[in-house]
């Protein structure tokens, strides 16, 4: 996942493999087609059009789709079409599209003295106090979200420009039986038939400049928009993914790769099965419920089936006897020379130190993130109580979450939560967090964490369930308007004398979420000083060009299109799909339901001019050897000459681990073809303004 600018030493490779741009088009975020491709803050996208309309994909529209869904008209299972631009439906107020426009290598103004700098909070403390400036400075100009990545774990900093865009709206999503075909059940896995795309457009004031929802707002037109591909895509292409890709872990140690095994990932999965019997049970019977839990409950499915493979990945596959071979080896090679051994010599025993402070309140730090993160109105409640503190101080010596810069997203979110509000679904979120917290260890931090909402020592789960409801059916959180004001308005002392149940536990868990904060900052630190040794050393050590881990930067990958053996001794799974897939694996159920007229299509074959020559039909989904991961969902996938050819949604099973350690043999991208998006938009969804907005004729009744 190379940081764009990482291109330009690989210009040879990409002109073997058949890149018919200039390679220097791929180093430069402006440049086409980069300039195309933004973030919509946890998932990626791409123009489309010079009327600002978007291509995602499908799953990065849930939050959508659920904001303008009732029991009534449930749009995540029936999808939309707005026939006019009026009809366009606003995704909210918290939704977001981000356009990078520069980087800036910041990293000697960040680290310049931390060596000299005695304690780990102190130093902590001078590199946010370096990048709140940094990012002040950038964000003067009008009308831009500005950041500052860390790169190499730490021993590199960008200062990243990205115009923030806030009016989004839906365009076009398949019914679901498209959009998620295969549903839990073919997630991460090969044969794909999703149809995983949907269409939104940013808006803009009349003056062209970012403002806030409006109904006389105007599509954005961007600096340029991708083109689509006229030449068919074939087995052994190039081609590249543009994205956002959010979290990797392939500069870590191997002791911190042995902590997922054995601690995090099996917290992580025992957790999402939990929650997911909870919001099953609690949407059964309660239509409202259900579609209030869907972006929760599939993002917790997805992140369920990922953290098991990924386990399995680490295990079974090797991946982590591999690192830990890894940090056996650079130990040897450190001692192995004198000058090596004086200046890296003491970064194990280091970062040794650092994670066992760590491990030492690992189990209820997660119990607190849990409470506090899982459920909106626990979040709302301690982000009030926090920003009551926070306000008092200058901007500048803020928490950074709580600068003046963040306080309209943070009433924005406040504002969107009523979307997803229900007290059934919040009761149960609070109820089992605390549930789940009766199972520590740290009778401390058990007590301390369970007395925010019962009263009562040693409470069963009867207390719980009758101490939340009652907590729910008094506190004046569950309305927008009052949490604003209270996010506005209300000082610490307010906050303290409170009498709502809410305010109430929010205020004796603050202290224990600054706690957690100051043990996290003074980590971070530390590792300031000692991970980026590390890295520098596996930089030293390893021929070739490294790329920094993902980190939700800008990132260009590339690779070919191929099919891969699940096993050694397993067949080879073809690289692509086919439409009569479909037809073989309806069952007219979820999540197998296709729409009947699709069926029929397939089945009669008016396939249009999205035939594949090669494959004798429509082409579904495709494989290629790209490295992605989350946040990389709905990049556009570019062939050689930088047009679009489809969208990656997914990854394989097999190859989950390759977020800790590359695999290139067995990882593989799974993609939505552009060409069965096409047909689904003129053969199945009518959705022909759209096709002639991007430059395609409709060609099926």
């Amino acid at each position: 996942m190379w940081v764009p600018r990482q291109l330009l030493e690989q210009s040879d490779q990409l002109k073997k493999l058949g890149l018919a741009i200039d390679p220097a088009a791929l180093a430069d975020p402006m440049a086409y087609p980069l300039g195309a491709v933004v973030s919509l803050g946890g998932c990626s996208a791409s123009f489309v059009s010079p009327d600002g309309l978007i291509v995602t994909n499908h799953h990065c529209a849930t939050g959508a789709l659920q904001y303008s869904s009732t029991p009534k008209e449930n749009l995540l299972e029936k999808g939309y079409l707005a026939k006019t631009r009026s009809d366009e439906k606003w995704n909210g107020p918290s939704a977001r599209v981000f356009v990078t426009q520069a980087f800036t290598d910041v990293t000697e103004r960040v680290r310049k003295g931390l060596e000299a700098i005695k304690t780990d909070e102190a130093r902590y403390d001078a590199i946010e106090k370096r990048e709140k400036e940094l990012i002040a400075e950038c964000e003067k100009k009008p009308n831009v979200r500005c950041e500052v990545a860390e790169m190499f774990g730490g021993g590199q900093f960008l200062l990243i420009e990205r115009l923030e865009i806030r009016d989004v709206r839906l365009v076009y999503a398949p019914p679901s039986g498209v959009g998620n075909f295969g549903g839990e059940i073919d997630n991460w896995r090969w044969p794909r038939h999703a149809g995983d795309f949907s269409f939104l457009r940013a808006y803009v004031g009349k003056d062209g400049k970012p403002a806030d929802h409006a109904a006389d707002n105007v599509p954005f037109k961007p600096r340029m928009h991708l083109k689509l591909a006229t030449s068919p895509l074939s087995a052994g292409d190039l081609v590249f993914v543009a994205g956002y890709p959010g979290r990797t872990y392939r500069l870590y140690t191997a002791e911190e790769t042995k902590e997922a095994v054995e601690w995090h990932y099996p917290k992580r999965i025992a957790l999402f099965e939990q929650y997911l019997a909870m919001l099953e049970a609690l949407g059964k019977d309660d239509p409202d419920v259900k579609i209030k839990a869907t972006p929760l409950s599939r993002g917790l499915s997805n992140a369920l089936t990922y953290t098991k493979g990924a386990l399995e990945g680490l295990t079974k596959g090797g991946a982590l006897a591999e690192r830990e071979k890894r940090d056996q080896e650079l130990e040897q090679w450190i001692e192995g020379e004198t000058g090596r051994k004086q200046h890296y010599g003491k970064v194990f025993s280091d970062l040794e130190r650092v994670f066992e402070e760590r491990r030492r309140t690992r189990d209820a730090d997660f119990a607190l993130w849990e409470l506090v993160r899982l459920s909106g109105l626990a979040d709302a409640a301690t982000t009030i109580a926090r920003m009551a503190s926070e306000r008092k101080k200058p901007d500048a010596e803020r928490d950074p979450r709580y600068q003046e810069r963040n306080w309209k997203n943070l009433e924005q979110a406040q504002e969107a939560l009523d979307k997803r509000y229900s007290a059934k679904l919040e009761a149960g979120l609070i109820s089992l967090a605390l549930e789940r917290a009766t199972k520590l260890s740290d009778a401390k931090m058990r007590d301390q964490i369970l007395g925010a909402f019962v009263e009562k020592k040693n409470p069963t789960q009867e207390d719980i369930d009758k101490a939340v409801q009652g907590a729910l059916a008094k506190t004046k959180l569950s309305d927008a308007k009052a949490r604003v004001k209270l996010l506005k308005t209300a000082t610490p002392a307010q906050i303290k004398a409170s009498r709502d149940p809410l305010l109430q536990a929010a205020a004796k868990l603050t202290p224990l979420l600054l706690d957690m904060d100051k043990r996290e900052h003074a980590r971070d630190g530390a590792l300031a000083l000692v991970r980026p040794l590390y890295v520098a050393a596996l930089k030293e050590k390893t021929p070739g060009p490294l790329a920094p881990d993902a980190n939700g930067t800008l990132r260009v990958t590339y690779g070919t299109v191929r099919g891969y053996k699940p096993t050694p001794s397993a067949k080879t799974y073809e690289p692509f799909t086919r439409v009569e897939g479909i037809v073989k694996k309806a069952t007219g159920k979820d999540p197998f339901d296709a729409p009947e007229k699709l069926l029929t299509l397939v089945k009669e074959k008016k396939f249009g001019p999205y035939t594949d020559p090669a494959l004798g039909s429509v082409p579904v989904d495709f494989l290629a050897d790209l490295d992605i991961t989350g946040g990389n969902s709905g990049s556009p996938t570019l062939n050689a000459r930088g047009e679009l050819v489809g969208l990656a949604f997914d990854g394989n099973y097999e190859a989950m681990a390759s977020d800790w350690l590359f695999m290139p043999d067995i990882t593989r991208s799974i993609h939505v073809d552009l060409r069965y998006v096409l047909w689904v938009m003129d053969a199945v969804g009518g959705a022909d303004a759209l096709l002639q907005e991007m430059g395609v004729k409709p060609a099926i009744p």
